[in-house]
This record gives C-alpha cells, structure tokens and sequence, in this order.
C-alpha cells in the first residue's frame, strides 16, 4: 500500500498517496489549480507558472509550481493568497504584453484556455508590459492547418504532442524575447516531415494552431444551383460533435447530426459507414488473398491518412505491407463519383463531394495522387468535427431541438461493423467479423472479437481461425506504432495483421473533433467515452457484420462484380511513395 501523506490545503485536512503533486491533491479536495503549459505525461515542464501555489513545509511561505511540485508531510498550500493571485495576474500580462489580442475573430474565441485566464483574473486589454512585440507571418504551407505565432504563449503543449507523436518537427528556436516555435531552419510546416494528424491543434491552448477552415467553400457549393452537394459524414463524428453544443463528453448524436446537415442545405446526406463497410470487403479479401498465396504480411491496414504518411516519410520499407485500400473517406467519395453518378445519370463533375471528418489530415488525403476514380478528386472538400459546428452555429441551426433523422438511403445503410472504425481496434475488429466467417464458412457463435477492444495503445491477441493461428495487433498513435514497426522490421514480432490508427485511441481524438481545456484532458477519459458511444450504435444495429450489407451486395452486384476484382480495384484501391526525404535527419 502507498505511503500516505497528510497536508493542509487552504486550511482543509488532505490524506494522498506520496509522490502526489499539489494540483492532483487540490483536485481531492474539489479544487482545480488553473494550468497553461501542463498536459498530463506529456508536458509536464512547470514553465508557464500559471499553476503556482504557496506552500510552507517549516520555513514560511514560498511559490512552487504545483503541477510538478509533490505534496510533503505536513506541508500547508494556499491556492489563492493574495501573493498567488497577484503572481498569476503578472504571468499573464507578461504573455498578453506580446500577443495578438484580436479575440473577436479567432476560431478558438470562447474556448480559449488563455483568454478563459485573463477573464478569470481581470486582465485589461492594454497589457501594462506593452513594449517591444515580434510580428511573425502566418504558416500556410502546409495543406491541413495554420500556424500563427502572433498569438502563441510558449507554452510548448504543441511541442509535447509533436514528440508524442515520434514526429518532433517543431521546437523553440531562439532566446529571450525572439523565442518562438517553429521548424529547423524556420522552414514551414509543409517543408518538414509534418504528418497532418492535428494533434498539435488539439493541445493547443489559444489559436496559435488551427485547421484550415473550409467552411466557406462548402457554403458557396451549397448555394450554387448547379451543383450536386453531397455530404458524408464519418463515423467518430457522430461521438464527438455534440460536445460543441454542450452535450456531455461520449453523447451520441447521429440524428441531430443528419438533420441539421438537412438544414444546411444539402442535397443527399450519406454516411462514410457505407465505405467502412467496403473497406473491410476489399481488405477482408486482401487479406486472405495475401494469406493463400504467399503475399506480403504482415498486412497493415490503410485507413489512417496521418499514418499513411508516417509510413511514407518514416518507415517506407514497410510501404509493401500497406492494404492498398483507400481509405473509407476515399472508397465512398469514389463510389459517390462513380456508381451513383452512373445509375442517377449525373455528371460527376457536377457532383460537389463534402466530408465531415474527425481528422485534419483527410485535408492532405483528398490532395494525394492516384484519389480520382472517375478522372476527377474522390472527395472535393473535407471539414473537421469542428468546422461542421461552426457552419451550424452560422446557420443558426437550434441543435439540441432538432428531431433525430436518418441517413439518406441507400449509401446511408451500413452495419455495426462500420461504426466501430472510429475506435481504435475497431477496424481489426471488422475485418475479423468478414474474415473468420469467409474462411471458416460458417456463421459467427458470436461477432465481439474484446481481445481487440481498448484504448490501450498497443493491443495483441492470437485468433485461431480455420485451423490456423493468427496474429494480430492493434495500434494507435505514432509512437506506439513505430516501436512495433520496429519489432516486425527487428524480426522480434510476427504478425499476420496489424491495424494502426494515427491518433491516440483513434479517430475519436482525431485532430479535428472538439478541444477539451486541459482541465478536463487530464481527469477524463475522453477517448473511452467516445469510443463507448460508437459500440453502443455497434449493439444497436440489426446488421453487425459488413458482409451481410444489402447496400454492399447491391454495390458488387451491379458494379464492382466482387471484391478485389479488376474494377473495384480501378476504383477502391490506391498507390504510396517513398518520401522520406522529406524528413530533416
């Protein structure tokens, strides 16, 4: 049993394990220490000294930093002395002495961290430190997010999830006043080995960092009548949006999300779910081709645009063992400017394909090479979780009023299995519900492959399947997935398939769904309330195994004859390159 170590917080008697640090006991006590530079295990630093308390072990009163300072027996803490509050309030004029203070136009107004702070403590627009300010230019070079340093508070939480991500393509460059973040050599984000997962944007605390806001290309599509607009929305959406309009954390709003699209205007509403499906009938037989007749393997699922271009910059030798699936984003806008161009007489080229994605790096995927079935993009425009709730909000769309409506038929009818790719292990999950009943000809006793479930960032289990022994892993996050690529490359593992998801947890936290503040990052787990949110749709549909889709069956039916057919691979599959030189050794 830990050691327990008794203080006083604020005059309240507290009793926590040792090694606790002041802004985890205050929490004991219903206290919560503002931060600004702290994330959990990842960017624990003290620097920004937003955190600090007052604290006397036997010799008076000092200030630590209470996100790194650990308790001590006996120990008394004030959280709000006059000394502290007066010490805060001078740490953020400091930081607003050389800030961008356009408040009213920034994306991130209402739900910034730094502006919550100054509101908290009564800071004056007119910093009292207004001096010497450095004037930088705005990043655009990189094709999913702006950079702008003018509004930046060095709090180096983008930093932290860079190298969470094995990335690390930004660092503070310079001293002193001149510090700022950025790439080595001051080159742009879209000069470096930069991967677009947007983890960077999700940690940040202002609106230094954001997505490219698309939202007005889709208006203008919506508004011209000789366009066809139609919208796809995938699946982590749905588990996420409804935080923007102050739904709890893992609510479920796939019904208010389809109508209030309706009211945006467009003018077929279809679920990415029905490409998830189809991803797994194509990698499902990918899979057993590659099995029987001596193909590359491990096979490595090819969903995650952000991994996808970790692999291309990081591990290209691994390039072989990628499903050459598009992705679910890709296969539905390809079917979208295909199929159902073809059988509704519609010229593709009047067709405007919107997503509504989780991720920011779907922004680069549209722009890639060999993502043109019908000679023409797959997918016109992506928006993320985010920008989506902007158009709603602009609309003036009531959202908690809305009725729950379903999806547009048929490309709105998919299984179970589809709704669980927002999940990290859930795509594993899918394609073992296809795969084992396709090589064991016969009917699952039961289609919940748990082995595979969690939010753990590496997961392993051994499947018998017909007889023989498969290996499998599931992994999220770039980190983890470069220890195991490592391992396979070493010859320390022997998988036969591995799923990787490019964010921590999956596309749930992609880079693109709703930023929590970092008070609620480090005491919820955010990715396991969305994920529960995805296997509960999973539970509650009739059909939980793609194969068993009327809407798949009709697509191979009528167009793609069957999967890994010399169509389907014209249409669904794609191509990677080497690019590792893109990455600054």
């Amino acid at each position: 049993m830990d050691k327990m170590i008794n203080l006083k917080i604020n005059g309240m008697d507290v009793s926590v394990p040792a090694g606790t640090t002041i802004l985890e006991a205050a929490r004991e006590v219903g206290i919560e220490i503002p931060t600004l530079c702290f994330m959990k295990d990842m960017n624990e630093i003290g620097a920004c000294r937003i955190c600090v308390v007052e604290v006397n072990e036997g010799r008076g009163f000092r200030i630590v930093a209470a996100c790194v300072y650990p308790v001590t027996e006996g120990m008394e803490v004030k959280t709000n002395s006059k000394a502290v509050i007066e010490s805060r309030k001078t740490t953020l004029e400091l930081l607003l002495s050389t800030h961008d203070r356009k408040c009213l136009s920034c994306v991130r107004s209402g739900n910034c961290e730094f502006q919550k702070l100054c509101n908290d403590y009564g800071i004056a627009d007119e910093s009292v430190f207004d001096g010497d300010k450095p004037v930088y230019e705005l990043d655009t070079s990189s094709p999913h997010m702006i950079r702008d340093n003018n509004k930046c508070v060095l709090c180096r939480r983008c930093v932290a999830a860079c190298h969470a991500q094995h990335v690390g393509v930004i660092g503070a460059n310079d001293r002193g006043i001149d510090t700022n973040v950025a790439c080595a050599f001051e080159k742009g984000l879209g000069e470096t080995g930069c991967v677009s997962c947007g983890q960077c944007i999700v940690a940040c605390p202002t609106g230094a960092l954001t997505e490219k806001d698309d939202t007005d290309k889709v208006f203008e599509a919506l508004d011209d009548p000789n366009k066809i607009v139609i919208v796809q929305t995938a699946p982590a959406v749905r588990a996420a949006l409804g935080e923007e309009f102050g739904y709890e954390i893992g609510t479920g709003v796939e019904g208010k999300m389809v109508a209030a699209l309706r009211r945006l205007g467009f003018d077929k509403v279809f679920d990415t779910n029905v490409g998830a499906d189809l991803t797994i009938m194509e990698e499902g037989n990918e899979f057993i081709e590659r099995v029987k007749n001596g193909g590359k393997l491990p096979m490595i699922t090819s969903c995650s645009p952000g991994w996808i271009n970790f692999c291309e910059m990081y591990h290209p030798a691994m390039l072989e063992n990628l499903s050459s699936c598009k992705s679910p984003q890709q296969m539905f806008g390809a079917v979208i400017k295909t199929y159902y161009a073809e059988k509704n007489g519609i010229d593709p080229k009047n067709i405007v394909s919107v997503s509504v994605m989780p991720c920011t790096a779907k922004k680069y995927e549209i722009i890639r090479n060999d993502q043109s079935a019908a000679g023409i993009p797959d997918v016109d425009i992506t928006i993320t979780t985010r920008e989506l709730a902007r158009m709603i909000k602009r609309a003036r769309i009531e959202f908690a009023k809305l009725p729950d409506e379903k999806f547009d038929s048929p490309l709105g009818d998919s299984t179970g299995a589809a709704v669980i790719f927002g999940a990290t292990g859930g795509v594993m999950e899918a394609a073992l519900r296809t795969v084992v009943e396709t090589l064991e000809g016969k009917e699952l006793p039961s289609v919940d492959f748990t082995a595979v479930r969690g939010t753990e960032a590496i997961k392993e289990a051994t499947l018998n399947v017909a007889g023989m022994d498969v290996n499998v892993c599931v992994v999220s996050g770039l980190d983890a997935a470069h220890k195991v690529l490592c391992a396979v490359e070493n010859g320390e593992k022997n998988y036969h398939f591995i799923e990787i998801m490019c964010c921590p947890g999956g596309c749930v936290t992609g880079g693109g769904q709703p930023i929590q503040p970092t008070s609620v990052r480090q005491t919820v787990d955010i990715k396991a309330l969305r994920a529960k949110a995805l296997y509960s749709y999973d539970e509650a549909n009739t059909l939980r195994k793609s194969h068993e889709s009327p809407v798949v069956k009709a697509l191979y039916s009528e167009y793609f004859e069957k999967p890994g057919s010399h169509k389907a691979h014209e249409i669904l599959h794609t191509s990677y390159v080497d690019r590792s030189k893109k990455v600054i050794k």
